[in-house]
């Protein structure tokens, strides 16, 4: 079944946003990080647009295990690490680094016993999500190092949680704490985020993990920090056509509830997109569009199928292709009037609507 919303890739922009990534951090190995479908792009489509990163991260065994499958010879690290014996099979058939992240994982590894397995020893330095203790980091280290099912070469890697509020100082605190703990230990690291990459210099290590901004939005959660301020392109269009135009009077309401009266008489037209091609439903009225290249808003709430934008001051007829979101609106401004993240929408239309 194809509905009338879409989603267009646009490749040139993911390379360019690998680009910056380089550019903010020329020192660094890149892994692309591509879970979640690359963030509803397509995990597969953007791992080969994106050959000439460095690697891959993933968040689980099943991602891994596909990408491996369709071919790519580049290191992938499963983020999620292993859950259970299976999958340490499949971290050593398919070459896979999985991350150590809870002592129950080590169970895992002393019943296994076959090839060496690369890991990656995640350091909980203040997320409190995922992670070994700063303390417990020296002797855990000295333990794995000797494991006999554990390869010799062990990335010492951490995650920042506030990193895209750039006045935080919970970041500095945190890589103190990463120093800290490693401190006695020469290891590769992996410590950044999007938002770590570009505010966050002390954070840049050996490897680094560039999400969001690999897909055209800005990871800060300032409006001021937008997408144009890092020189990033948007890698997803989201279109619908426009299916029906109506003359309102002023006072007519509009949608559900009667929560929107026309302030004028006013032109407003139908947009075959709601919220089960993954638009967000809470998107407020004022939320921005744009039709044939000219920027206009949304007016009453968003249903399952449909969005109604204001046509005032523009010619269109039924038919015409409405952008809500892409290469002239940002996903971060829709996200801010539905008081959401860019993650959420991008993820949501890429599971939901049909890909150009």
């Amino acid at each position: 079944m194809r509905r009338s919303a879409r989603i267009t890739l646009h490749p040139h922009a993911l390379q360019h946003n690998l680009q910056q990534v380089r550019y903010a951090a020329p020192d660094a190995k890149v892994l692309a990080v591509i879970k979640a479908n690359a963030y509803g792009h397509g995990m597969l489509d953007v791992a080969n647009i994106l050959d000439n990163a460095d690697g891959y991260a993933v968040a689980c065994m099943p991602e891994a295990v596909e990408l491996r499958s369709a071919g790519t010879q580049h290191p992938i690290l499963v983020l999620q690490g292993h859950q259970n014996l299976q999958d340490l099979h499949a971290a050593s058939e398919y070459q896979l680094r999985v991350v150590i992240h809870d002592q129950a994982q080590l169970a895992y590894l002393d019943q296994f016993d076959s090839e060496r397995i690369r890991i990656a020893l995640k350091i909980d330095t203040g997320m409190h999500r995922l992670g070994i203790p700063p303390e417990d980091v020296n002797t855990l280290y000295n333990k794995l190092k000797k494991h006999r099912n554990i390869d010799a070469d062990i990335w010492l890697m951490t995650h920042l949680a506030c990193a895209d509020d750039v006045n935080s100082p919970a970041t500095t605190q945190q890589l103190n704490r990463f120093v800290h703990a490693t401190d006695t230990i020469t290891a590769p690291t992996c410590i950044p985020n999007s938002a770590g990459i570009l505010g966050w210099q002390a954070s840049h290590s050996d490897w680094i993990r560039p999400g969001i901004m690999l897909y055209g939005s800005s990871p800060f959660e300032s409006k001021q920090h937008d997408r144009t301020q890092y020189n990033l392109q948007a890698a997803m269009t989201l279109n619908a056509p426009l299916i029906g135009i109506n003359q309102l009077k002023k006072g007519d309401p509009i949608g559900y509830g009667a929560s929107y009266h026309c302030p004028d008489d006013m032109i407003v037209g139908a947009v075959a997109c709601g919220y089960a091609d993954g638009y967000p439903r809470h998107a407020a009225t004022g939320s921005p569009v744009s039709i044939k290249g000219i920027e206009t808003h949304t007016v009453g709430r968003v249903s399952m199928d449909t969005i109604m934008i204001n046509l005032d001051n523009i010619s269109a007829k039924v038919g015409d292709l409405v952008e809500l979101w892409g290469e002239n609106i940002s996903v971060d401004r829709v996200a801010q009037h539905a008081e959401t993240i860019s993650y959420e929408l991008l993820c949501n239309a890429g599971n939901n609507c049909i890909r150009d």
